[in-house]
């Protein structure tokens, strides 16, 4: 237990009652990194370029018209936003009918996985603030989907098979006070008394606090992807890429 802002933190394992609360905190997690990725992709010298091209066009088709030329520049900001909004709306839509419809049977009911909230509250009042999951696999699980594995560098064991952490997410009033790294600890120690030698996980481009709270723990990159699971087309122009980070213990 800890302190944050006079109340006390807690992190405990997932209760059924924390169903609607912890979909609640992940959509809004999920959904946060729309605007990121949209600043992120922006930023790409070929959409700056593009950008530039079209408010050109703009101005020339419109007879000098500043108006249209931003009209034009706009348009294109617009789609860019769409796509990154559809790659993370997608995402979510996806694991709340998949997964996270039933997290007592798709998690809970296997002693290889974990969930814990973080809590914080007083002796009246408490909310949970913080979650975080871990899907273990054993060694015949781990060669049964060394595919999805992305081609992990694989320098420690994985004898004893290794824990997938996801849904590692902080309410916004409770970051900077640790919680993350708390979480994270709770993960990393509930894979070391599982016997798993690796903890890993998938963290898209945008997410720099994420990656930055990983690698502080120790987590490094071991390889990247841009199968987003969205059409071709909105994955190229949001231009998110998808980075494996690994933790050998």
């Amino acid at each position: 237990m800890a302190q944050t802002k006079n109340l006390q933190l807690t992190i405990r394992e997932y209760l059924p009652s924390d169903q609607c609360v912890v979909k609640e905190l992940f959509c809004d997690g999920v959904r946060e990194n729309i605007y990121p990725a949209f600043f992120k992709s922006m930023s790409h010298p070929d959409h700056v370029g593009v950008a530039l091209s079209i408010s050109v066009a703009g101005y020339v088709l419109g007879g000098s018209s500043y108006f249209q030329a931003l009209l034009f520049g706009a348009a294109w900001a617009g789609l860019i936003y769409f796509c990154c909004h559809e790659i993370y709306e997608g995402y979510m839509l996806r694991r709340l009918s998949g997964d996270m419809a039933d997290i007592q049977t798709n998690y809970l009911d296997n002693p290889n996985n974990g969930f814990w909230v973080a809590e914080v509250g007083d002796s009246t009042l408490s909310r949970v603030v913080g979650m975080v999951m871990v899907m273990g696999r054993r060694k015949v699980e781990e060669d049964d989907h060394r595919d999805n594995l992305n081609g992990g560098m694989g320098t420690g064991s994985s004898a004893d098979g290794s824990g997938e952490l996801s849904y590692l997410v902080v309410a916004f009033p409770c970051r900077r006070t640790k919680l993350g790294s708390q979480l994270t600890q709770r993960a990393l120690d509930f894979c070391k008394e599982q016997g798993f030698a690796r903890l890993v996980l998938d963290v898209s481009s945008p997410q720099t606090g994420a990656i930055s709270l990983l690698r502080k723990a120790g987590f490094i990159q071991t390889s990247s992807h841009s199968n987003t699971h969205a059409n071709g087309l909105i994955a190229k122009l949001a231009r998110i890429s998808v980075m494996r980070m690994e933790k050998f213990l």
